[in-house]
């Protein structure tokens, strides 16, 4: 028998993945939890879990290890609260929150509790990230002065289906997390962060350009400063090719890091051309599995792998002010929000 027990709250797309990927440590058995009774029926026909209609009945009457919360974003923080308060390890999905109500709250309930608490910012886990991340924090090319994100996909691709469309799920609405700079750009603007510090300031321009049935924004430029580091974010979820590219500058070189070939390389001056670092995965859900695997290690008592509460908060004060300086034509300074 598995040593772990997982309760998954939420059942939509991306609480299938990570009940998929638990399943697939071999060190978990899996309770799936969702209000859609037919969605519940139709996966325990597909899966070997079980599956229940209230959350906190079976996080009392069961003996659960931990929890994964998939729930629209501004559920996550209350739900969080209550699992860690019953001694439930948990892992909550990216963006932390929609506003940083209850924010601070949720770290007395994480350290009161002694239990482990991450967030699902899965980049933490792509093999090619976290080598180009340890490259970058060693400072051999020096320190960094800038970056730049150039990001795209055709989002209704990936999120629409035979049994839903992307306009039916919490994407239509931001105050359940939705849009393009918190269902997307938030990725990127965590893992930036990881590496040249938290954002002080942005300036932001968005809008809805393409998508159909919706009105949130899908196209997205920022401009923000960490310290004396310079950032520009660019991403549209409605072109052809799925590519993201990221480029450190130095005084003595770059890292450029493509996330769609799965490879990082560097050039420095006086070299001729990149060269370049690969370490593919084969499929998504491989590096959820690794997610799953980290978390799992953390309960455990390994080091941390994954995002912290903390780093999640900072980055939900980055998708808090990106929208704030969309919606005045303002810089925004992160220091200037409150809950």
């Amino acid at each position: 028998m598995p040593p772990h027990s997982i309760l998954i709250i939420g059942c939509g797309s991306i609480g299938e993945r990570h009940m998929r990927c638990f399943l697939r440590t071999g060190r978990t058995t899996v309770t799936i939890c969702d209000t859609n009774h037919a969605l519940l029926d139709h996966l325990t026909q597909l899966y070997p879990v079980t599956a229940v209609a209230d959350w906190q009945a079976a996080i009392h009457d069961g003996d659960m290890t931990a929890a994964v919360i998939c729930t629209p974003a501004q559920l996550h923080i209350p739900i969080a609260k209550h699992l860690l308060e019953t001694g439930i390890h948990t892992l909550i999905e990216k963006p932390l929150s929609c506003s940083l109500q209850n924010v601070d709250a949720l770290i007395q309930s994480r350290d009161r509790s002694g239990r482990q608490a991450a967030v699902a910012y899965v980049y933490h886990t792509f093999p090619f990230l976290r080598q180009s991340s340890e490259f970058l924090r060693r400072g051999t090319l020096g320190p960094v002065k800038q970056v730049t994100m150039t990001s795209g996909q055709h989002f209704p691709s990936g999120r629409t289906s035979d049994a839903v469309h992307y306009a039916e799920t919490y994407y239509r609405d931001r105050n359940t997390g939705g849009g393009a700079i918190q269902d997307a750009l938030t990725h990127s603007a965590n893992w930036v962060e990881s590496i040249v510090g938290p954002t002080d300031s942005v300036l932001c321009d968005c809008a809805h350009q393409v998508l159909e049935r919706v009105t949130v924004e899908d196209t997205v430029h920022v401009s923000s400063r960490h310290g004396d580091v310079l950032v520009n974010y660019t991403l549209n979820q409605f072109q052809a090719p799925n590519e993201t590219t990221i480029q450190f500058n130095t005084a003595r070189g770059s890292v450029k890091i493509e996330i769609h070939r799965q490879r990082w390389g560097t050039f420095r001056f006086g070299d001729s051309d990149w060269n370049w670092q690969h370490a593919p995965t084969e499929g998504r859900d491989t590096h959820f599995t690794t997610q799953a695997h980290a978390f799992l290690d953390q309960i455990e008592g390994k080091s941390p792998a994954l995002c912290s509460i903390e780093e999640a908060a900072q980055t939900l004060r980055f998708n808090l002010a990106a929208l704030t300086a969309a919606s005045t034509g303002n810089r925004v300074h992160l220091a200037d929000l409150h809950a």
